[in-house]
């Protein structure tokens, strides 16, 4: 990956819909060589064009990254919830935390249901730490391209 091809990221990352015809002169090429540069990208599977939506406008008002400590293959248990709608993502640590997972609802009684009728019954799953948040903008996951 070169100084182009982090220049058509970053500009991704900011409109991921520009035209082929904005894209090449922010980075230094004519529209068909910036497509032709996305779609190796793509082809390698170096980035992935996803959509992501925001939560907010969809109804869910209740947002929390749960900790999980487990007992046993923490693997199985990211499977599990993955599984639950409520689930955005579950991510494998090194950490104090075997397991993260973030969850969102439609409101806090929703999230407590959440937590202790199916991720507490989940096998494997030692203990489940709260962290909600409150997403008052609209957010936006920008990945810092070097």
């Amino acid at each position: 990956m070169d100084d182009i091809d982090r220049a058509i990221l970053r500009e991704l990352q900011v409109d991921g819909r520009i035209p082929y015809a904005d894209l090449g002169p922010k980075v230094g090429l004519s529209p068909s060589a910036a497509r032709l540069r996305l779609q190796r990208l793509i082809d390698t599977k170096a980035v992935q064009v996803v959509g992501v939506t925001d939560p907010m406008t969809m109804g869910q008002q209740t947002m929390a990254l749960l900790g999980l400590r487990i007992d046993g293959d923490p693997r199985a248990v990211a499977d599990e919830l993955s599984r639950h709608d409520e689930v955005v993502y579950t991510v494998l640590t090194a950490g104090g935390f075997d397991l993260f997972a973030e969850v969102v609802c439609s409101q806090p009684r929703d999230l407590l249901d959440f937590i202790n009728d199916v991720v507490r019954p989940v096998e494997g799953v030692a203990s489940v730490e709260n962290f909600p948040y409150f997403a008052i903008h609209t957010h936006r996951f920008l990945w810092h391209v070097d």
